[in-house]
């Protein structure tokens, strides 16, 4: 008993051909997207930032981020060592997440690891809270045409993705 048998029979290259395709619809099937992601901010923003960090490591997130952002200032005066350390992680990243609050645009880091990101070819996107963008943005986040997006999963998921894909 049971299903009818069909006199059909694949060739070894259908069924490699259906076995890739079968493959392909599954890699991606309930599993968050993966992304390594350097995160800029005012460092006066460390509680919103870690909030998005811990969000990111939700299994019902719409996103998995590989943070390579720096997890404690460097204790340096030294501008241009501090610079090496964050172009590193930069450079570990396909994309930069610039959260963006009132604090954001005043921060002298912010401008800098967002121009930097465009000279290594990384994607920049831009992260808010609440119903609207801060008024004042930081000039390098314009300059790149960075998409800007609301604090939610699926918004910032698809902004990665997207900034990944054109990243030069």
């Amino acid at each position: 008993m049971g299903g009818s048998r069909s006199n059909r029979s694949f060739s070894p290259k259908e069924l490699a051909d259906l076995t890739r395709a079968a493959k392909e619809a599954l890699k991606g099937a309930d599993q968050p997207r993966r992304r390594c992601v350097f995160i800029s901010f005012a460092f006066e923003d460390l509680n919103e930032v870690n909030l998005l960090r811990g969000q990111a490591k939700n299994e019902n997130a719409a996103f998995e981020m590989i943070d390579r952002s720096l997890q404690e200032p460097f204790e340096s005066e030294r501008a241009e060592y501090i610079k090496e350390g964050i172009r590193d992680r930069i450079k570990q990243a396909s994309v930069t997440l610039v959260y963006l609050s009132e604090r954001t645009a005043h921060s002298k880091w912010v401008e800098w690891e967002i121009q930097e990101s465009v000279r290594l070819g990384k994607g920049v996107i831009g992260v808010f809270q609440g119903d609207k963008a801060p008024e004042a943005l930081p000039k390098a986040l314009g300059e790149a045409k960075a998409k800007i997006v609301s604090w939610n999963h699926e918004n910032i998921a698809n902004a990665i993705d997207e900034a990944s894909r054109k990243r030069t």
